[in-house]
């Protein structure tokens, strides 16, 4: 590759598809922790060791949660994509790709809350109900707060999950790094663009990793 066209696309496309990852991936773990944060805990709640368990509702709905779970992110991208045109006006772009992104890890969220729901000491809900709590007390000022180190686990995991999603959504006009690479790295056989964009993905994913961690043991540390 001509060395000035390599520094066109690094200096100049690039940074612009890192900024649209970051954008992607941050935005759709917003709206996936809208929507995955109470359905992780009505899971948790209604099922057999929950506080009010109900065996129909949950077993539907986790049915629900794992058959979406299950299905690979780009067919859901395609099956969604009248609904992304209906809400955002087009299916390709940074911005549509937000609502497949969401939708693909509310589920994951959801399991992530139940399960870290389900970490929380029998004891201390025991103590909660002794003092007379409400369930929903018991949710808000115990449930949340002694799992939030968990919780914090799961939301680091949720976004690295994202960031490769937003690499598949580059695959059918999501635009972001997994577009660069595929465009220009794999199409026109310009390995030095490809080889940036993975570095580029990689240290995002470190990054997110590494602060996870470090907020997570500083919640504990808290305790």
């Amino acid at each position: 590759m001509d060395s000035y066209r390599l520094l066109f696309i690094l200096t100049e496309l690039l940074p612009g598809a890192t900024l649209e990852t970051i954008y992607m991936t941050f935005t759709s773990t917003f709206f996936a922790s809208i929507l995955g944060l109470p359905l992780g805990i009505y899971l948790y709640v209604s099922s057999p060791a929950g506080l009010s368990p109900r065996r129909i509702p949950y077993n539907v709905i986790s049915r629900i949660v794992n058959l979406l779970r299950s299905m690979p992110f780009i067919i859901l991208m395609i099956v969604l994509i009248p609904m992304t045109r209906r809400i955002v006006g087009t299916a390709i772009g940074p911005t549509a790709a937000i609502v497949p992104l969401s939708i693909a890890a509310a589920p994951f969220v959801a399991r992530v809350v139940e399960s870290a729901l389900a970490e929380v000491e029998r004891g201390v809900i025991t103590a909660a109900k002794a003092m007379g709590s409400t369930n929903f007390q018991i949710i808000h000022k115990v449930f949340i707060p002694e799992a939030m180190p968990a919780l914090v686990s799961g939301l680091a995991l949720t976004i690295i999950n994202l960031i490769s999603y937003t690499a598949m959504a580059g695959a059918i006009g999501g635009r972001g790094l997994g577009d660069l690479a595929i465009r220009y790295g794999y199409h026109r056989f310009e390995t030095d663009v490809l080889i940036a964009a993975v570095i580029v993905i990689l240290l995002l994913v470190e990054t997110v990793q590494i602060t996870g961690t470090l907020v997570s043991r500083w919640l504990l540390s808290r305790r």
